[in-house]
């Protein structure tokens, strides 16, 4: 499992930052995003643009009131 916390990540970096992160799993394996809002644009910029991303396992929890933990699996196919 890889864990990214990117609330310390200019918000301009964070999605390619998300993203190379994403590329770099191999399949099978869970990106973990730890952010300050619910990361609702990336799940949906994720959904329409990444073939890997399963979205049926993306999973997401509020932790505090600026702390959101994402999971986004990568496929295997």
């Amino acid at each position: 499992m890889t864990r990214l916390d990117v609330r310390e990540i200019p918000p301009v970096n964070r999605h390619p930052t998300i993203h190379d992160a994403f590329e770099e799993l191999a399949p099978g394996e869970t990106l973990t995003i730890v952010n300050d809002h619910e990361p609702k644009p990336l799940f949906y910029e994720f959904q329409a643009e990444v073939e890997r991303f399963d979205a049926d396992g993306y999973e997401v929890e509020r932790v505090g009131p600026e702390e959101f933990v994402a999971r986004f699996p990568k496929r295997d196919q």
